[in-house]
């Protein structure tokens, strides 16, 4: 089902506004008050239509024998590597909470509201078992186990409100608590205060794995294939869609994430989105781990969500599974509009253009912003 969204051409971007799955919004509206539906945006105005350099590069073989392409990102990792299961690691994005460490090795960074419009992180990382200190974590929602399952991930958190209580008791769930039996996998820093000083790391997370004779291979409960990709020597550079793919070379969220003001920009020489937040009160502060390295993407994808409260206390949940929902898929520079759906708790979040095709990510690391129907973000 194809849903419209309200956007309005403006000098300094796009305004999207998201829609609900029953809404019926009108389409882009440009300077000429003419309303087009977002399949006929006009290939005639510079913004998009600009040319934008695309990285290519060579990557048909593999570096060395035995490496596989990689479930997460199309990358060649080791086929030991592939064939482990990733781990689901929530992270706080305040600003006592920063930096985080090896958060920029994730290779799948999902990003959601919590209560009081604060945003939590889940990290999805792969090749995790050598890392020294990750984190640090907090509590989980619901509604992140059920994209930690996407992936089959063991999902890592310290402990959550008691809306997580069933999901978390499900004989399929399997997941790492740092307030139960399995505590002996986190510690406490002392370089800042609790609740912001949670850590563990690959070494004791695969000992509580093995205690619990947690299976470190696929299941077999999720798809094999999650996304579908395109080398980097053949890139998805979003021309097919003539005029319907607008630039977006800078991805302002901070309409959907109002305390973090989180945003992206397109770097042309690596094909990369670096990502900068606003928690410190800086004006241009790069959102970088505890390495120095700044966080960047290949893919950034918006995704557009029922949420409603809980109860008094803001607890949220969100509509995780769907087929009426819409969003935004931004690579290399240009964006699509996406309609997405997620039809079971182990099956993938799929992704569509408004052609109805599936859509092709690049090889490298992505972006899930998880933002509620209502609120609204720009980009140019």
């Amino acid at each position: 089902m194809r849903h419209k969204i309200l956007c309005a051409l403006l000098t300094a971007g796009i305004l999207l506004c998201g829609c609900g799955g029953q809404n019926d919004n009108p389409g882009p509206i440009l300077p000429e008050d003419k309303t087009l539906s977002g399949t006929d945006l006009p290939s005639t105005d510079n913004s998009y239509n600009s040319n934008i350099q695309i990285v290519v590069e060579d990557d048909t073989q593999p570096p060395r024998e035995g490496m596989v392409r990689s479930r997460l990102t199309n990358e060649w990792v080791d086929a030991e590597t592939a064939e482990t299961r990733p781990i689901a690691v929530m992270v706080p994005n305040e600003s006592a909470a920063i930096p985080h460490y090896n958060l920029s090795k994730a290779s799948i960074l999902y990003e959601a509201n919590v209560e009081s419009r604060i945003t939590r992180l889940m990290a999805v990382y792969e090749d995790w078992e050598d890392l020294v200190r990750i984190g640090n974590i907090r509590s989980a929602r619901t509604y992140y186990a059920y994209w930690a399952f996407e992936w089959d991930a063991f999902f890592v958190h310290f402990g959550g409100p008691f809306y997580i209580n069933d999901l978390m008791a499900e004989e399929d769930t399997e997941n790492i608590d740092g307030l139960s039996q399995d505590s002996s996998a986190f510690y406490r820093s002392k370089d800042r205060q609790n609740p912001h000083n949670v850590y563990t790391d690959g070494k004791k997370l695969l000992e509580r794995i093995e205690k619990h004779h947690y299976s470190l291979s696929y299941r077999g409960l999720t798809d094999e294939t999650h996304f579908r990709f395109a080398t980097k020597a053949e890139p998805n550079a979003l021309t097919q869609y003539d005029g319907s793919a607008p630039n977006a070379t800078y991805i302002d969220m901070s309409g959907c994430y109002p305390l973090t003001r989180c945003y992206f920009e397109f770097n042309e020489e690596d094909g990369l989105y670096y990502r900068f937040q606003h928690l410190s009160g800086a004006s241009d502060e790069p959102h970088t781990d505890a390495t120095g390295e700044q966080l960047s993407f290949k893919n950034v994808i918006v995704q557009y969500t029922k949420q409603e409260a809980l109860d008094e206390n803001g607890y949220l949940v969100l509509q995780c599974h769907d087929s009426t929902r819409d969003g935004w898929f931004f690579t290399n520079g240009k964006g699509i509009h996406v309609n997405w759906e997620k039809d079971s708790d182990y099956g993938p979040t799929r992704y569509y253009d408004d052609n109805g095709d599936e859509i092709t990510l690049n090889t490298g690391k992505t972006m899930i912003c998880i933002v509620n129907e209502n609120d609204s973000f720009t980009f140019r």
